[in-house]
């Protein structure tokens, strides 16, 4: 069975460089606050925005064959809940308007996954038993009852994220547009029934 996702994840960061970790962490909560309040102010609760990662590390590169510190990168990456599909492409350009530095992971999913996974999941036991009916009459026989129903799985596949990662400063000019298609859900089983 297929639906149609009616929910969305975004993944929003922000990165900063300084000569001391301190000062790259003050950095990145001043490019941070403007991003989050923005998204905070188009409607999207507290309890939909969560961290998913914060790091701050030292880095360096390679100049004539040496090692040359560059100082320290902050990041902190965001996870957003979007209940209205049809919004993605607008939190997706308020938080390259306020100051993300990175935007990507943008995965679909179903609100009522739960449901649609046993809805699957009672199709594929009607189709099982359809079949076991269809191969007892090829048989002259009939089914007599089922013995034993095996789930083998009912899922929808877990959605791949788009990624979008840039430096966006000027790139924010128009809605980025998102199609969400739809998600499979399957299920399986294994019924073993008698026959007379």
């Amino acid at each position: 069975m297929h639906a149609t996702p009616d929910r969305a994840w975004v993944t929003v960061g922000a990165e900063s460089r300084a000569a001391s970790a301190r000062e790259a962490q003050r950095r990145n909560a001043e490019l941070m606050t403007p991003i989050l309040d923005k998204i905070r102010s188009a409607g999207i609760p507290a309890d939909a925005i969560r961290t998913i990662g914060y790091d701050v590390q030292y880095e360096w590169e390679f100049v004539n064959n040496k090692r040359v510190g560059r100082g320290y990168v902050a990041r902190n990456t965001v996870e957003i809940r979007v209940d209205m599909v049809d919004r993605v492409g607008e939190i997706l350009e308020m938080a390259a308007g306020s100051g993300a530095t990175n935007l990507g992971g943008v995965r679909f999913d179903l609100k009522n996954r739960a449901q649609l996974e046993r809805d699957a999941l009672r199709l594929a036991v009607e189709a099982a038993r359809a079949k076991a009916q269809a191969v007892a009459a090829g048989a002259g026989r009939t089914v007599d009852r089922i013995i034993r129903i095996e789930e083998q799985g009912a899922s929808a596949p877990e959605p791949r994220p788009m990624f979008r990662s840039a430096a966006v400063g000027a790139a924010a000019d128009a809605t980025p547009p998102i199609a969400s298609g739809e998600i499979e859900i399957r299920a399986s089983v294994v019924l073993t029934v008698s026959l007379k």
